[in-house]
């Protein structure tokens, strides 16, 4: 006798992630904060993607005849700096330099703060006791003390600039993640994964994690633009990318002394930073109105 089959719920559970993105992505367009936001870090992620057909000339070329007059001309639309190198050229690179960097630090620290916010939150006991004191300790020192710190002993570089990011968010990622894993562990779903004899690991990373997802997903966005913030002031200190590679903190640090005649040189570069922090705050505020509806 043949078996009759129900692939309905099968298919609508695999397409429920699917569904509630689009759902997502739907009220995302009836918050225009969330939408400008949008906007401009879809404009800087284009203009970092396609940074070398967009970029009129090399970075790091030197236009000498340009020094005599840095402002912005035809050839030059945004001026060139004190080194006669195309301001926006260099902006459009430095655009690719933020959004690899940034990005993977955030990543980085989100796995390590997931991880171990899951672990004190779910076990409880002495292991949230020992990772909150030392998510304490690194919490007590300045954050830009501890970006100093790493980078003057190790060098700056965008590997040692990563570790740095990571290092100081990760302990408040923890904190999030954990005060989550406490409301949600004591749920009926958790319950429910219990008694099916499903393992740890499942139900931290299957039923916990991914209902923690709302409010991580708004942190990551505001944090996204802190670590935005952290890279330009390891640049203005010189302790972000070597040169002559395009970092906009770098640009500012190379250009601030001739604010009082030249202001563009330090302007644009600092527009550029802001521009992409307001970005990712007006987007995180778009993502906050979408889960208070939900």
């Amino acid at each position: 006798m043949a078996v009759e089959t129900s692939p309905g719920p099968t298919r609508r559970s695999l397409l429920a992630p699917v569904t509630g993105r689009l759902r997502q992505i739907a009220l995302l367009r009836e918050s225009p904060v969330g939408m400008v936001g949008a906007a401009l870090v879809l404009f800087w992620a284009l203009v970092a993607l396609f940074a070398p057909f967009l970029a009129p000339y090399d970075p790091n070329a030197n236009d000498y005849l340009a020094l005599a007059d840095p402002t912005p001309s035809a050839e030059h639309w945004l001026g060139t700096d004190n080194q006669g190198r195309d301001m926006l050229s260099r902006v459009i690179w430095g655009s690719r330099t933020v959004l690899t960097v940034a990005p993977i630090a955030v990543i980085c620290a989100y796995v390590i703060g997931c991880l171990f916010g899951l672990l004190a939150g779910y076990y409880r006991g002495w292991m949230d006791t020992v990772m909150m004191r030392i998510a304490d300790i690194i919490l007590s020192f300045p954050v830009i003390i501890l970006y100093i710190i790493i980078i003057a002993t190790y060098g700056p570089s965008a590997a040692n600039i990563v570790i740095a990011v990571t290092f100081t968010a990760a302990p408040q990622i923890i904190r999030i993640v954990r005060g989550l894993t406490l409301e949600i562990r004591e749920r009926d779903y958790v319950a429910a994964a219990k008694m099916r004899g499903e393992s740890t690991w499942y139900i931290m990373l299957v039923e916990i994690l991914p209902n923690a997802r709302g409010p991580l997903i708004v942190d990551a966005c505001l944090r996204m633009g802190y670590t935005i913030i952290a890279i330009g002031v390891l640049g203005f200190l010189g302790l972000g990318l070597p040169p002559p590679d395009p970092d906009w903190g770098g640009m500012v640090k190379d250009t601030y002394g001739f604010m009082s005649i030249w202001p563009h040189m330090a302007l644009i570069p600092c527009a550029a930073i802001s521009s992409l922090v307001v970005g990712f705050n007006l987007l995180a505020d778009g993502l906050r109105e979408i889960s208070l509806r939900d």
